[in-house]
């Protein structure tokens, strides 16, 4: 008994630690940009983000999540990214993927399709908002315990996220912030529906 227990708490360090490895490691691709950005390149790569609709710069969609203007526009995105982001991630490391590769594209299309003129959309937000998305609806759609208690506490502690998703505040991309959150929502849904159609009988 005692060794399966100890097996058992060797499995959940291991997965712990890998959690943190791969959260850790976007998130210092982050910061190092960053600080390259700042110390040796005067903030130029953030003309690589997103401008809508310039085709010659749709990739941007792929480098904003990386890219911020400045380090408080970072320190504002890293916890949130982090505790979300691992939450996802500590649900599985597939839906991690997943979600976070269709709230990039989904928030970076929103924001290069309905984002103002001769702007630039930077920086994690979109993602975020992707995740919180995500967690949000699970338990909607998952209906299991773990899921709706999940949702639950996601809604309580990051709940005024929602504000964000609204033209309300100058310089925010909250095309981004919407796209991302919906994009979040609707691979939620999609999740728990192939999950229930395969758990039905043939």
């Amino acid at each position: 008994m005692r060794t399966e227990v100890k097996n058992e708490i060797r499995l959940i360090a291991s997965d712990l630690i890998a959690q943190g490895i791969i959260i850790g490691s976007i998130v210092g691709v982050m910061w190092l940009l960053e600080l390259i950005d700042i110390l040796f390149l005067n903030q130029r790569l953030n003309l690589f983000g997103i401008r809508p609709r310039d085709t010659g710069y749709m990739w941007g969609i792929a480098f904003a999540p990386f890219l911020h203007g400045g380090i408080s526009h970072l320190l504002a995105n890293t916890p949130p990214f982090i505790a979300l982001g691992w939450l996802v991630l500590a649900l599985s490391r597939k839906e991690f993927l997943w979600v976070t590769i269709v709230v990039t594209i989904s928030s970076g299309l929103g924001a290069w399709l309905f984002g103002a003129s001769n702007s630039v959309h930077i920086g994690a937000s979109g993602v975020i908002f992707g995740y919180f998305g995500f967690l949000l609806a699970r338990g909607f759609f998952d209906r299991q315990l773990v899921s709706i208690a999940l949702s639950l506490i996601v809604g309580a502690i990051y709940g005024y996220l929602l504000w964000g998703v609204l033209p309300n505040q100058p310089n925010v991309s909250w095309q981004g912030h919407l796209f991302g959150f919906l994009g979040g929502v609707l691979l939620a849904r999609g999740i728990a529906q192939k999950r229930s159609n395969i758990s039905k009988p043939i």
